[in-house]
């Protein structure tokens, strides 16, 4: 890459980001039993963000798809349990349980899976480096196992393909996404997957999300997947002035209260980024990465109506709407049934949820219902070269709230 980086201030100097550092490997064994503490949300490092005229303007490779590449080749990003795979989870689930030890003490030793392993690091190379979304169908019996098992079994399944994080202010290291009738117009505060509401297209603050279908709604509650490679080609050919705004590190992002004592409330940054070199390889090509999240962009009227920061503008609102719409002109459609676990890589896709409606109270129905994990992969485990002080960090990314210790609960709260 010839073109260097935008040279933005010293918003995040060497001593700095050594002080942070030191703070996230500082961590108290008794709240971080296994002595990693999440590193939580930061802006990016200014002098590593990259003009547009340094970025690509068409992308090729497995990154690059179109859903009807996948819409009727479910072999290509669907797997289904065998019986010998599920019981060497649910033995491996069974071990764990008798220990004693908490869901947030398990990791790759304590949840050995020997011969899934080869197909594990396979879906995870996919996740990272191809396409980016993987679906395991009917993979847990959750229904016969029950919510603690499952729980286990499902995260025992996320550390062989990265590290879980906090996911928020509670230190939720096992998320739930389920409705807790909270108001999805409280944008300022309220994290939507709490709500009924659709959900845009977006990224989470991890390299992988997983979900796990423990109870699906009465109507909705859908997903898609984008392509953002796709996408950052369509806007190339149609658009190249939006692809170019979203390069330029003007957007801010609200934190919706979850900050540790002395952060701001909200985070400046970019939409598309470039990756950073590779120090072993400086001919590694430096790919287009994607942070995105508009229900997070459009909730900051109480500091733009104050003067602290700029109101979006009209080309940002029309940028905005435009990435929407191209995601969705492109996006794969899947349904997630009872059991099925979807995984979904963060860099390079975008991801959304149907709008939906659970069944009443009345009918004895449990209403939607999926655990959640958020998995970090840092850059020396093949993890994404991220503009980030914590590109390294093995729980990179993430929600954390000063030293909130990581929970694993089996309901939402």
């Amino acid at each position: 890459m010839e073109m260097a980086p935008i040279a933005l201030g010293a918003d995040s100097p060497a001593d700095s980001i050594q002080a942070l550092k030191r703070r996230v490997k500082t961590v108290d064994p008794a709240i971080f039993p296994d002595g990693l503490k999440t590193s939580g949300q930061h802006p990016p490092l200014y002098d590593q963000v990259y003009p547009y005229s340094a970025f690509p303007k068409h992308i090729e490779g497995p990154t690059v798809w179109r859903p009807e590449e996948y819409a009727n080749n479910l072999e290509r990003w669907v797997h289904e349990f065998s019986a010998s795979e599920i019981q060497e989870i649910s033995r491996a689930a069974d071990n764990f349980i008798t220990s004693g030890l908490p869901i947030t003490g398990i990791t790759k030793e304590s949840f050995p899976l020997p011969s899934l392993d080869t197909h594990i690091a396979s879906m995870r190379q996919e996740l990272i480096n191809g396409k980016g979304f993987m679906l395991f169908k009917k993979g847990i019996p959750v229904n016969e196992w029950g919510n603690f098992k499952s729980a286990v079994a499902y995260f025992g399944l996320g550390v062989h393909i990265g590290h879980p994080i906090s996911q928020n202010r509670n230190g939720h290291i096992l998320g739930h996404v389920q409705s807790l009738n909270v108001d999805s117009t409280k944008t300022d505060s309220v994290r939507i997957y709490k709500t009924t509401a659709r959900q845009a297209f977006h990224a989470d603050e991890c390299d992988i999300v997983g979900l796990l279908c423990l109870a699906r709604a009465q109507s909705g509650g859908e997903s898609d997947v984008a392509s953002i490679h796709h996408v950052w080609n369509i806007l190339q050919a149609e658009r190249p002035d939006v692809a170019e705004l979203l390069t330029q590190p003007i957007w801010y992002f609200d934190r919706k209260g979850e900050v540790s004592a002395g952060e701001e409330p909200y985070i400046r940054g970019a939409v598309f980024y470039l990756e950073t070199p590779d120090p072993t390889n400086p001919d590694r090509e430096q790919r287009v990465y994607c942070k995105w999240d508009p229900y997070y962009v459009r909730s900051l009227s109480r500091f733009s109506d104050a003067g602290i920061i700029p109101p979006l503008s009209a080309a940002q609102e029309e940028a905005a709407d435009i990435l929407e719409a191209t995601c969705e002109r492109v996006k794969l459609h899947m349904i997630l049934e009872v059991g099925d676990i979807q995984f979904v890589a963060n860099s390079h896709t975008l991801h959304a949820r149907t709008a939906y409606t659970d069944y009443a109270p009345i009918t004895g129905k449990p209403r939607r219902h999926l655990m959640r994990l958020w998995l970090s992969i840092p850059q020396g485990e093949g993890g994404w070269r991220l503009p980030y002080w914590d590109a390294d960090e093995k729980k990179r990314g993430g929600i954390q709230v000063d030293d909130t210790a990581p929970v694993a609960r089996l309901e939402g709260d």
